[in-house]
């Protein structure tokens, strides 16, 4: 089964946008693992307005926190302790996007980051996404030597925003990874946006090795 995680330089950067569109680009299903905020602003509830859910299965998440805080914070204001252990790739037939929470050095204890727990699962594909904007590519390049240190597949990345050909070139050429995709500027985001996108990167499925 083929995991993908669909990783950020931090919140807000499109991962739920670029998953919808890889979830329809590759007849796959969704997960969110841990989010925080109103479980109706969600992530999880935003992909069901974004994809096919009658085509596509989305997996409910295993932690949904009502604050929108990092996870151990959000987690100790409802008297939980979040189990790293307990949070488990749900098995699927089909390709699993998963998408993480905030950028990969969220805390989900105060022991324990995102990077952690979704570097522990050996078999998945990574894909970066990042935005542009003052200092987007000190995090992008300290996210990516991260990934690397962990010894973690990297498919490549995606840019979002209008495009900034001397961030992505000096993103490209230090990191040395594939540009795979860009995400433009759009008024609005839909199921039909969604679709579009999906049919314009089709050539990512043979980096995928699909």
């Amino acid at each position: 089964m083929l995991k993908i995680i669909i990783a950020g330089t931090g919140p807000d950067v499109g991962k739920t946008v670029v998953s919808a569109i890889l979830t329809t680009l590759l007849n796959g299903s969704y997960w969110k693992p841990i989010q925080c905020g109103r479980k109706e602003e969600s992530d999880t509830a935003t992909m069901h307005d974004l994809i096919d859910s009658y085509k596509h299965k989305i997996y409910p998440p295993k932690y949904s926190l009502d604050a929108p805080l990092s996870p151990h914070h959000a987690a100790r204001l409802e008297g939980i302790s979040i189990d790293a252990s307990s949070i488990v790739p749900p098995e699927t037939t089909s390709p699993l996007i998963v998408e993480g929470v905030g950028g990969i050095f969220v805390p989900l204890t105060t022991k324990i980051l995102t990077i952690d727990l979704f570097s522990s699962w050996k078999d998945c594909l990574w894909i970066l996404v990042s935005n542009h904007y003052i200092g987007s590519i000190n995090h992008t390049l300290l996210t990516v030597e991260a990934l690397k240190r962990r010894q973690v597949s990297i498919a490549g990345l995606i840019f979002n925003g209008k495009p900034n050909p001397d961030s992505e070139e000096a993103i490209l050429d230090m990191t040395q990874l594939p540009l795979l995709e860009r995400l433009l500027p759009e008024k609005y985001i839909a199921l039909k946006t969604i679709k579009r996108y999906a049919n314009q990167w089709q050539h990512i499925r043979s980096r995928l090795a699909l």
